[in-house]
């Protein structure tokens, strides 16, 4: 029997408040392809099948809090939009590999629209992009961020505010592992592109009368896309080892 509803309700909205914001920026649910409503809902049943667990952590910091209610709320959607986006970051980062790869072959294709979001992408990004955040998924992505918002109370338990500078520290580390994770899958075509391209112009100084650019062009598609069949299965598995060890900066 509930002996106080509106410290329970309280205590519901501190809850969803935290997970709601991480939910509301984290990949996959946060897709244009998403409904709001699935959104909403998701957030609202975590945050009951979370509530019963950290009680003793949320209860005692909502009752009897009155004015510094609002305050807390603010901190708990800063805390949860933190957790989100550092897994937002990750997965746009094979975005980022996506334009690297496609501007080192010469796949400059006209964008077409973005499976994920309502912008437009080139098509090989939009097929490394779905393919890693399915991968994602496959491998339940999504427990390893709502077990991070679990352990969060920990860290940062509700009441007690949050850490500006350890926040930015935070993600900046986040940026900066998951900079290295992409430039690691890309290197392959960074280096293919640039030894193809030095092997050209060595070669256009030795016959500069040819449109050697319209003659390499299809040999460094041909080649380029022959490298992302060969690489593309070992590169979607560095992507998903290296999410676990990004999420372990939290």
């Amino acid at each position: 029997m509930i002996t106080d509803p509106e410290g329970t309700v309280l205590a519901l909205f501190a809850a969803f408040c935290r997970i709601g914001a991480c939910i509301m920026v984290m990949p996959g649910f946060s897709s244009a392809r998403v409904s709001v409503q699935i959104r909403l809902f998701t957030a609202v049943a975590i945050s009951m099948a979370i509530l019963p667990l950290m009680w003793n952590d949320i209860y005692p910091q909502i009752s009897g809090k009155g004015h510094t209610y609002i305050y807390i709320i603010t901190t708990e959607i800063v805390i949860g939009s933190v957790i989100g986006l550092i897994a937002r970051f990750y997965a746009l980062g094979l975005q980022f590999v996506g334009t690297v790869l496609t501007m080192m072959i010469g796949f400059t294709a006209p964008p077409a629209s973005d499976v994920l979001e309502d912008s437009s992408e080139n098509q090989v990004t939009n097929m490394i992009s779905f393919a890693g955040l399915m991968v994602l998924f496959m491998l339940d992505f999504h427990h390893v961020i709502f077990e991070s918002i679990f352990d969060s109370y920990r860290v940062m338990p509700l009441g007690v505010g949050f850490d500006p500078q350890g926040i930015l520290i935070t993600m900046t580390n986040a940026l900066e592992m998951t900079f290295m994770i992409m430039l690691r899958l890309s290197s392959p075509f960074i280096i293919y592109g640039l030894l193809f391209n030095v092997a050209l112009g060595m070669v256009n100084k030795l016959a500069p009368q040819m449109p050697l650019y319209f003659i390499s062009a299809p040999y460094l598609i041909m080649g380029g896309l022959f490298l992302l069949y060969l690489g593309i299965a070992a590169m979607l598995r560095l992507f998903a080892d290296g999410f676990a060890v990004v999420m372990q900066g939290i």
